[in-house]
């Protein structure tokens, strides 16, 4: 200790306070230069003043009574930054220091049975794991985890991937070809009721068989210019129904175009959506083949097609009940054929547009469409298919 006052009372016009002498005996770079396992020197605490509380004598009297740590420490200057493994980091049960827990015991310590071994999905180049290898899930990882599809799973299975429509969808197409037959009979404005909900079910049903949806502004777009086409197949006349039909495409095919260039979607949405907006558009423009074609022939055609997808939806086998859904539209054909003038002829009529439905049955039926595709384009597709062959074979058995 030094002789100085600990306290002296400031005086105005003093000389400057003289700077900081340390006590006696300390030394602030003597504990730098001190091993770390040596301990500081420790100072006897001293009396404080009259009227102060008690507490710690000098400024940097306190550092003598901090905790000091035995041995080597951590240096986070020098040390590397640790990054946990996210696998060793998961949930433990608590160790208690007695045999090591099994790895069939739940949370509580119970010993569970040993569960079946899952086989492995073994993934090929083509991403499809390898034939006769049963797939399933795996734990979870920070990475992922590589998944098979339904499509491929069912291959694996050795099921088929194709969901077929079904008897009510086939109901209803039956229903809007019996529509269509009828008011063929009756006139072109009658036949338009019918065609134009046939229109806007293609529309819809095609964006959602792609798996865009909601689409409101490509369904519209596309029933739009379907209804366009009716406008001026009925202003220009029958006889001029090609020309309607491939002009109203053309135009259409153009503006979906020039649309889908001021989208600001990704390149790649923007090629997938001008592809679905071409497909619906032209399906549901040339459904007005309908309309342009013969009275008689859409009577015959439309009335095959309901009966052929209603024989499709039978439950046979696939070859089977496709050979007799053909033979069913001919006989359908022959039938309502003698009734419209056309005679036998409506056989080979009845023939052409059933295999043109059948096509846009199966299209509906396409790696494990929806409930909704099935009330959509598995209901319309058969009939909007049908229209170009109803129009070439009707002009030419006519």
């Amino acid at each position: 200790m030094t002789d100085q006052q600990p306290y002296q009372q400031h005086q105005p016009h003093q000389q400057p306070y003289e700077p900081y002498q340390p006590y006696e005996g300390y030394d602030p770079y003597a504990q730098q230069q001190q091993p770390a396992q040596q301990p500081q020197q420790q100072y006897p605490p001293q009396q404080a003043w009259p009227g102060q509380p008690q507490g710690y004598d000098e400024p940097q009297a306190h550092l003598q009574y901090t905790q000091e740590w035995q041995g080597q420490t951590w240096e986070t200057s020098v040390q590397a930054p640790v990054v946990a493994d996210p696998a060793q980091t998961a949930y433990l049960p608590p160790q208690t220091g007695d045999a090591p827990p099994s790895p069939y015991a739940n949370a509580y310590g119970d010993a569970l049975p040993p569960a079946a071994p899952a086989p492995q999905a073994q993934a090929q180049t083509s991403g499809e794991p390898e034939g006769g290898v049963g797939a399933s899930y795996g734990p979870a990882t920070v990475a992922g985890n590589a998944r098979v599809t339904d499509a491929q799973r069912a291959r694996l299975e050795g099921r088929s991937p194709i969901i077929e429509p079904g008897m009510q969808p086939a109901a209803l197409t039956a229903l809007l070809g019996l529509l269509l037959s009828g008011t063929a009979a009756i006139g072109s404005y009658a036949l338009l009721v019918p065609l134009v909900a046939l229109q806007a079910v293609t529309a819809a049903g095609w964006f959602r068989l792609n798996g865009m949806w909601p689409a409101r502004q490509g369904i519209a777009l596309a029933f739009l210019g379907a209804l366009v086409s009716d406008v001026v197949l009925l202003a220009a006349g029958r006889e001029h129904a090609p020309a309607a039909i491939l002009g109203t495409l053309g135009v259409w095919v153009l503006l979906c175009l020039v649309l889908q260039l001021r989208s600001h979607a990704d390149p790649d949405e923007r090629m997938y959506g001008l592809m679905a907006t071409v497909a619906s558009s032209a399906l549901a423009v040339l459904a007005t083949g309908h309309l342009g074609a013969d009275p008689d022939a859409v009577t015959v055609g439309a009335a095959a097609v309901a009966v052929a997808v209603l024989a499709r939806a039978l439950p046979l086998p696939t070859p089977a009940s496709v050979v007799v859904a053909l033979l069913a539209a001919a006989g359908a054909g022959i039938a309502v054929g003698g009734m419209t003038g056309m005679g036998a002829r409506g056989a080979l009529l009845g023939a052409g547009a059933a295999v043109c439905a059948l096509i846009g049955h199966r299209v509906a039926s396409y790696d494990y469409p929806s409930r909704f595709v099935h009330f959509t384009a598995g209901v319309a597709l058969p009939l909007a298919a049908a229209a170009p062959a109803v129009y070439v074979l009707g002009r030419a058995l006519a």
